[in-house]
């Protein structure tokens, strides 16, 4: 959705590295805010966002506007079951807004092969289980969270953190970091939920309220009691007005 970042530009840089032609998308996209939501004031900078985008070799930007992308809406995708829980239970409505701008813009582009991010743990199962389910003519790679040095996962949104919650957000991460090693290493379920309640008052201590925090299945997006070859843990966060997530590998 533009105000394009590392993270952005590393999903670019391995298109480039293995694809014969590169497009990025680039829509803010009204269906998946919700009426209290950030669109009016989501940061956009187009100049800025196609310099960078050609900077790294993408052959197309596509932006259209949004009349071209909603002559009409009537028709919407939902995924029901990996979207009912967590973001889609916080954000109603929101993933009938991913998935139905995702598939128009496959639609638009034909893409052989499409990147995204693993900090957006939900969406990217959300876009695995529609084009199973719809039988879409597209490869999907998902790409690990690119990350500051203090490892904030990136976000169009670290925009909005004050000087002095930039210097709080980082906890958020390193407390996943400690409670996945952690939940690695238990042997029963009351051991991982433990950890996970520890983890919890680490970050509310720190400031934050969280929302969420499960270790859940990436593919069906189902919390589980104990960590599976490639199970993750997930964490809502609010900092102030903002909302921060992330996600990491929890392997046994």
């Amino acid at each position: 959705m533009g105000a394009f970042h590392e993270g952005h530009l590393e999903l670019m840089r391995r298109a480039r590295a293995e694809c014969d032609h590169v497009v990025v998308s680039l829509f803010v996209n009204p269906t998946q805010f919700a009426p209290h939501e950030d669109l009016a004031r989501y940061p956009r900078d187009f100049d800025r966002d196609r310099g960078l985008a050609e900077a790294v070799g993408v052959d197309e930007l596509f932006a259209p506007d949004e009349r071209t992308m909603y002559p009409r809406k009537t028709t919407v995708v939902t995924v029901s079951e990996v979207s009912d829980d967590f973001e889609g239970a916080v954000r109603p409505g929101h993933f009938a807004g991913v998935a139905t701008v995702v598939l128009k813009l496959f639609n638009m582009v034909r893409p052989d092969l499409a990147y995204f991010g693993l900090k957006d743990l939900q969406q990217c199962a959300v876009i695995r289980r529609m084009v199973e389910d719809l039988n879409v003519p597209v490869r999907l790679s998902f790409v690990e969270t690119h990350r500051e040095e203090n490892g904030l996962a990136m976000s169009s949104r670290n925009v909005y953190l004050s000087p002095e919650e930039r210097m709080v957000a980082p906890t958020l991460y390193r407390s996943l970091a400690v409670c996945a090693t952690a939940v690695a290493e238990a042997r029963d379920a009351s051991s991982v939920a433990e950890k996970l309640r520890e983890c919890r008052e680490g970050i509310e201590t720190a400031g934050m309220a969280v929302q969420y925090l499960a270790l859940v299945d990436p593919d069906t997006m189902r919390e589980v009691s104990l960590p599976r070859s490639h199970s993750r843990l997930i964490v809502a966060a609010k900092l102030g007005s903002i909302r921060l997530i992330d996600n990491v590998a929890v392997a046994p």
